[in-house]
């Protein structure tokens, strides 16, 4: 009967524990969650004109452009197999500026493109191949860079190809406003990331 009696006990005693550590636990994870501040989005890239003089012209040329969302840019890249990216031998050279108007090189033709302000990117790589003068990227002057659909992209509103002019090729990134971005010399591509606001917001 009195370890009966016991046993009863230690039962009881160990519910009350566990009711009392299952809480506690809880509150713990709860409150650390709560702490860890969900992560910011780069800031102080700015809206000022970005380019790479130290880049040369190359005669790799430009085979693709293709675009993607993020938590907290859109994103244009600009495939160019086998240049080499920042700093390297084979880096390529290249301007990212904000303009008013898109004017095509060699015709000065005005070229419009939607959005609240207009990014002009240019690339010392030709879109055709320099010994056949075949394309490599098949974009049309005045037209929609080809397989890129700006629908849905919190800043990217619309894209245009301008030109591959004396060996630059010329294109037109519309987008929501003026809003700051950074340039990315990779090996084999050159990036474009464009913020979705200033303060750092996703």
């Amino acid at each position: 009967m009195q370890n009966r009696t016991i046993y009863v006990t230690l039962a009881l005693v160990g519910a009350a524990l566990s009711t009392a550590v299952v809480p506690a636990v809880a509150a713990t994870a709860a409150a650390r969650t709560a702490t860890v501040p969900s992560a910011a989005c780069p800031t102080g890239w700015g809206s000022q004109a970005k380019s790479d003089t130290a880049g040369t012209a190359t005669t790799t040329p430009v085979r693709d452009v293709r675009t993607g969302r993020h938590d907290c840019y859109d994103r244009m890249v600009v495939d160019l197999p086998g240049a080499g990216g920042s700093g390297s031998a084979g880096a390529v050279g290249y301007t990212v500026r904000y303009v008013d108007r898109l004017h095509q090189d060699g015709s000065g033709a005005h070229l419009p493109v939607a959005g609240g302000a207009i990014l002009e990117v240019r690339v010392a790589a030709p879109s055709y191949d320099p010994a056949t003068g075949a394309p490599t990227y098949p974009a049309r002057a005045g037209q929609p860079l080809p397989g890129v659909d700006p629908a849905g992209y919190r800043t990217f509103r619309d894209t245009r190809f301008a030109a591959s002019f004396e060996g630059d090729t010329q294109m037109g990134l519309g987008v929501r406003a003026r809003l700051p971005f950074r340039v990315l010399q990779l090996q084999d591509r050159l990036v474009i990331d464009v913020a979705h606001s200033w303060t750092g917001a996703r």
